[in-house]
């Protein structure tokens, strides 16, 4: 009786998790967890869950924990991914003007090659309004990139 128990729990997961995705935290156990509770620290500890624990790339390998393996990434979520996973060395880079996590992000971005050495250039002389401070988020250093790339002649056809 109790396998029977737990294999109904385990074949009801997907749909009960579906509902309880967080767009600011994704999905997985600790949106499960915490799901209804409200506040900054809630949000928090469920997207150190997820993200320390493994579960939400099970999750979305097999559909449970809330999450859904049939979306598609856009070229601004790859973007936000890449520059919240590399803020320090990215931050460093800008400043230089030069540098590995400058250049992949130029590729992620989708700069051409005959573009890079303006996008490293523009990247150098606006560092203290894409890096506002040491407290600055990922999508902030995005949306400061964009509006800096947005203005460049040069570079403007890569707003995102």
């Amino acid at each position: 009786m109790k396998k029977f128990i737990a294999i109904a729990a385990l074949a009801t997961l997907p749909l009960s998790g579906a509902a309880l995705a967080d767009s600011d935290i994704g999905c997985g156990l600790g949106t499960m967890v915490f799901d209804g509770q409200q506040g900054k620290v809630y949000k928090v500890l469920g997207a150190t869950t997820n993200g320390t624990s493994g579960n939400q790339t099970f999750g979305i390998t097999f559909g449970t924990l809330g999450c859904d393996g049939t979306g598609t990434i856009d070229s601004q979520q790859k973007l936000a991914m890449f520059i919240d996973g590399n803020m320090d060395n990215l931050a460093r880079d800008i400043a230089r003007g030069e540098g590995e996590t400058l250049a992949t992000l130029s590729e992620v971005w989708g700069i051409k090659d005959a573009d890079k050495a303006a996008f490293n250039d523009v990247a150098k002389q606006n560092f203290a309004s894409i890096v506002t401070s040491d407290q600055v988020t990922s999508q902030e250093v995005l949306t400061n990139l964009n509006t800096v790339v947005a203005q460049n002649e040069q570079l403007s056809t890569y707003k995102i």
